[in-house]
């Protein structure tokens, strides 16, 4: 389970608390006003910001000293984060090599890593050789090897067309299914939301609403949020 107990994230004059739980496995959206600390908020979690008060537990431990790397995360940014002086399977390996020094078996787990996603064959390219989407698989693939029990997506489909971006949709649910991933996902579309997520967190006025059930909340939205949707 991750738990927010009491947890309150600061970056300059602007403070953010959140206070709840989501089982794992659990899909919830994260969706409010622009501005309104929706990514602050993962990478509260994630490690990125240090809190101010209060912890992050994942499955009965504490987790808010550890530094990035080393929490039981993943994060799927806006930008894919690939390095454009490193091959496709470069990129992905760095899923389970920092130094890339991958062993045979290794190789293998990339090159299958990247045949799960619909990008066989493609380890040699470079990123700047792929459409927005083949690179956003790559950045998938690599969070696939990672294997981490949370996944945070930070509208990391949020340039694609509609359709392209439910096809990405699917496929991390498909992927988080099979490993049981509990995920976080920031979205400006409550479609989205709805597609995606059975919970959904308001962020709004400085906090993090603890998680509710996505369809009624955005049936009936709170002023914040109704606002916020138009």
């Amino acid at each position: 389970m991750l738990v927010l107990e009491g947890l309150r994230l600061t970056q300059g004059s602007f403070t953010l608390t959140a206070d709840w739980a989501l089982p794992p496995g659990a899909r919830a959206a994260v969706i409010g006003p622009s501005g309104a600390g929706k990514s602050t908020l993962l990478m509260g979690i994630a490690g990125f910001v240090e809190p101010a008060a209060g912890r992050v537990l994942w499955d009965g431990a504490e987790i808010s000293a550890l530094p990035p790397g080393a929490r039981p995360v993943s994060v799927l940014f806006q930008e894919e984060n690939l390095f454009g002086h490193l091959s496709v399977a470069r990129n992905t390996g760095l899923g389970l090599r920092p130094d890339l020094r991958l062993s045979a078996e290794e190789l293998r787990r990339v090159e299958a890593a990247l045949e799960r996603v619909g990008l066989g064959g493609m380890g040699n390219r470079l990123p700047r050789e792929l459409s927005g989407g083949q690179r956003s698989r790559v950045a998938l693939a690599r969070v696939l090897l990672r294997a981490r029990p949370v996944l945070l997506l930070d509208e990391p489909f949020a340039a694609l067309g509609p359709a392209l971006k439910r096809e990405m949709l699917a496929l991390v649910e498909e992927i988080a299914g099979e490993s049981g991933a509990t995920v976080l996902m920031v979205t400006h579309d409550p479609a989205d939301a709805r597609a995606f997520a059975g919970q959904t967190v308001v962020v709004a006025d400085g906090q993090a609403a603890p998680p509710v059930e996505t369809g009624p909340l955005l049936d009936d939205p709170p002023e914040a949020l109704r606002a916020y949707l138009g």
